[in-house]
């Protein structure tokens, strides 16, 4: 089995526990995430299985999308439900102030990673250095929130709300924000990964599922490798370069669909999924140079 499976994680469990769990139901230790899901969050985490290990990187940077719960009033040390309350407020704020608020919030912005994470400082995770009480200097990160909207206020205390935002967000942070910027506290109390790039929560699947079926059943729910890569663009290679392309022999190409150096593809040939490739410049030629050659 080669690909990715679309897996929904439930709430509770840790992105590396469900990875050691799908080991034992797929009988094979070939198998990772394509990034973290919190332990109290849960939806979209998919999981890449034998040579689809090999993509995991390449879909790292897509899209994620959220629904989350945002409650006033309060402020925890994780931003999150799991933390300590460490600050409260009884302000009431107004319907309209919390759209206001939230619409701050879109486009390219910058958020500052917070303690409890799983970032590095001088080869220490964060979180770890927060549970010792200790805080260190982070540095604010450019991120890019697409879409955001309210779904649902409840006594202008909790807001239900979908957010498609890049790589690096954190929901929490953004929670923790709002509060701060309507001058109150808040606090993520729920989090729910409805989208990772193609990867829906209504084409996902739960351990328990996955537990009914035998190995045969599972492979026919498996994406494979090109399909997930379905962000990336295509770029096809002429049938008479197939055993150099396979051999990932630097090719000579006469344009680059996209018009940008260092662009990655999907490279395909003879109507076969080859690898992933990228675009190159030496001495004003332009070649295609394979990255991987995942070809089964």
């Amino acid at each position: 089995m080669n690909g990715v499976i679309n897996l929904f994680k439930p709430k509770g469990m840790t992105s590396h526990d469900t990875v050691n769990i799908l080991r034992k139901i797929l009988k094979t230790k070939k198998i990772g995430h394509t990034g973290t899901l919190d332990p109290n969050a849960s939806g979209v985490l998919p999981l890449c299985i034998g040579k689809g290990t090999r993509i995991a990187e390449y879909l790292l940077d897509v899209d994620k999308e959220y629904i989350g719960e945002l409650t006033l009033g309060i402020r925890t040390d994780t931003q999150d439900i799991d933390g300590k309350p460490i600050s409260f407020s009884d302000k009431t704020v107004s319907e309209k102030d919390i759209i206001t608020s939230m619409s701050k919030y879109k486009g390219n912005i910058n958020q500052l990673p917070p303690m409890y994470s799983a970032l590095k400082h001088n080869g220490k995770k964060l979180y770890e250095l927060a549970r010792q009480g200790k805080t260190v200097e982070r540095t604010p990160r450019s991120i890019n929130i697409y879409e955001q909207s309210i779904l649902n206020i409840v006594d202008n205390r909790k807001i239900l709300f979908y957010t498609k935002c890049s790589r690096g967000t954190y929901i929490r942070t953004l929670c923790d924000d709002i509060g701060i910027d309507l001058g109150t506290y808040g606090y993520m109390s729920y989090l729910l990964r409805v989208g990772v790039g193609s990867f829906k929560i209504e084409n996902s699947y739960s351990i328990d599922f996955l537990k009914t079926l035998n190995l045969d059943e599972i492979s026919k729910l498996i994406v494979s490798m090109d399909e997930a890569l379905d962000h990336l663009e295509k770029y096809i290679v002429e049938d008479r370069l197939y055993s150099k392309l396979v051999n990932g022999v630097v090719l000579e190409i006469d344009e680059n669909p996209i018009g940008k150096l260092d662009t990655v593809y999907r490279v395909y040939c003879k109507d076969t999924f080859i690898g992933i490739g990228k675009s190159i410049n030496k001495d004003s030629k332009l070649y295609l140079k394979m990255d991987k050659v995942l070809i089964t």
